[in-house]
């Protein structure tokens, strides 16, 4: 209940940011992502496409395309929830319209890469606490996902100041992430 509670309260207040001041917000944020050694190094890095005013991430995917990085951007797959990481070369022309409403590569455009291949992942998330656990949507496709990557891949979740508590009462199967990166600060998890 309390989890239900938090991701309502949460989504509500970040769909209230005026959208000018979360888009200044996000670029503060691509700025701090771009600061970080592991991304700076990494070449294949995972985006989620941001969606109802969620820390915007076309910024660092242009920057990425721009800098020689290869960038993948998840397929949703309800059926068998589960998450299919494909490669995108043109933004935001390989995109088009997918699960409720998230952009997804065009069928024509969909270039599957093994999880195993990513060196960085970008996370999304409702709330987030400064040990790197995230309460998401409720769905598990991320916890179930990054467990399919390397030990060696960093996981960052982006987010507003607004959406950090103490405590997002975190779960046996929640997987952490090893960054949280605000408008104001990056938070190393572990």
């Amino acid at each position: 209940m309390m989890k239900k509670k938090l991701r309502k309260e949460i989504i509500a207040v970040r769909m209230n940011q005026p959208d000018e001041i979360a888009a200044e917000k996000s670029s503060r944020v691509a700025e701090k992502v771009k600061g970080l050694p592991e991304f700076q190094k990494a070449r294949l890095i995972m985006f989620y496409l941001d969606f109802r005013k969620e820390v915007a991430t076309g910024e660092l995917i242009k920057y990425c395309l721009e800098n020689g990085k290869r960038v993948v951007i998840p397929i949703t797959d309800t059926k068998n929830t589960r998450l299919i990481p494909s490669e995108i070369i043109d933004f935001p022309d390989d995109l088009t319209s997918g699960t409720w409403g998230i952009l997804e590569p065009k069928p024509e455009r969909v270039r599957p890469v093994e999880p195993s291949e990513l060196d960085f992942v970008i996370v999304p998330g409702v709330s987030f606490d400064d040990r790197g656990n995230r309460l998401g949507y409720g769905g598990g496709f991320y916890d179930r996902f990054l467990r399919q990557t390397r030990p060696d891949t960093v996981f960052a979740a982006l987010a507003f100041e607004l959406q950090i508590r103490d405590n997002v009462w975190p779960e046996e199967h929640d997987y952490p992430v090893h960054y949280v990166i605000t408008e104001e600060r990056v938070i190393k998890c572990r």
